[in-house]
């Protein structure tokens, strides 16, 4: 959870700690493994002799214990099939993680207690019987995340609490009647990039090394930054566009606005994303949020 020096290296926040003791694994299949592990997937893994370090020591409780998730989707009727099908992609296909599609035509009759992790893509409608099982499900201590316009519905059923920015489109004069549809499709993000700035030590950014990300989006929906900045580990900048086109109304209202909000609900938590961080497969830059948010939201 902080940044220490061991042996001369520094390590940032985020790095995981692997002890060599009380392994299934004797300490040479250890080292194989990690070995194996760390040609295969290009991350560096450093041996260390001493746990005392320049700044918080191995044995700290600044080092917070992570467990193996077990992840499902929702999918059917009334998610959207691109933005199920971008996350499904990054969990199978790129990270080799299996992950459980749950068709919401028989969600009522599946036993969800196995799951540390839900996750809701960009979504227009859930039943009542759907609504009030995962709402159990959350309070009893799982970890469910909602993407784009889920969020309206987390918000109506009170999984999570929000603050919209309202954008205020009736003061535009002078449009006639011929010209009134340009005018509504003026308001639309069609697909556009902006600039947020991050509070690395927030687990949601672990693995970052810059202090600011690109964000791809085209919603509209707008969220207040909390009065507490430790709230707000991901916030849009008071000049955020860089590329893209967006109309001065929906300008206005996405300066210092943020894009992820966490808040617990009893047991568990809620984390909500007005972006797409995976969209279309290719958007390499954002991908590592979610998986932050599957890994790291106990320790949030």
């Amino acid at each position: 959870m902080k940044n220490f020096k061991n042996n001369a290296i520094s390590y940032d926040y985020g790095t995981i700690f692997i002890p060599s003791q009380n392994q299934k694994m004797n300490n040479e299949d250890l080292f194989n493994f990690l070995k194996k592990t760390s040609k295969e997937t290009y991350i560096n893994i450093t041996g260390v002799k001493t746990g005392l370090n320049e700044g918080i020591d191995l044995g700290s409780n600044n080092f917070k214990s992570i467990t193996k998730p077990k992840v499902a989707m929702l999918v059917g009727n009334g998610i959207f099939g691109n933005d199920a099908g971008e996350i499904w992609h990054l969990f199978d296909q790129r990270f080799n993680i299996p992950i459980t599609k749950l068709d919401l035509s028989y969600f009522d009759r599946i036993d969800i207690s196995k799951y540390t992790t839900i996750i809701i893509p960009n979504s227009f409608s859930v039943s009542t019987e759907a609504t009030q099982k995962l709402k159990k499900w959350v309070l009893n201590g799982g970890i469910l995340i909602g993407y784009r316009n889920t969020i309206n519905w987390l918000v109506n059923e009170k999984f999570i609490r929000v603050n919209f920015k309202r954008v205020q489109t009736d003061t535009i004069k002078n449009i006639t009647f011929e010209d009134k549809q340009k005018s509504r499709g003026a308001q639309v993000i069609g697909g556009a990039i902006f600039k947020a700035k991050l509070d690395r030590s927030h687990p949601i950014n672990f693995g970052y090394k810059n202090n600011s990300i690109a964000l791809f989006r085209n919603t509209r929906l707008f969220i207040e930054p909390s009065i507490k900045s430790y709230n707000n580990p991901i916030q849009y900048t008071s000049d955020p566009l860089l590329s893209g086109y967006i109309s001065k109304e929906n300008l206005k209202e996405i300066k210092n606005s943020i894009p992820f909000k966490i808040q617990n609900l009893s047991k568990g938590k809620v984390l909500i994303f007005t972006d797409n961080t995976n969209f279309r497969g290719f958007w390499y830059g954002t991908n590592k949020l979610l998986m932050n948010a599957v890994f790291f939201s106990k320790i949030m």
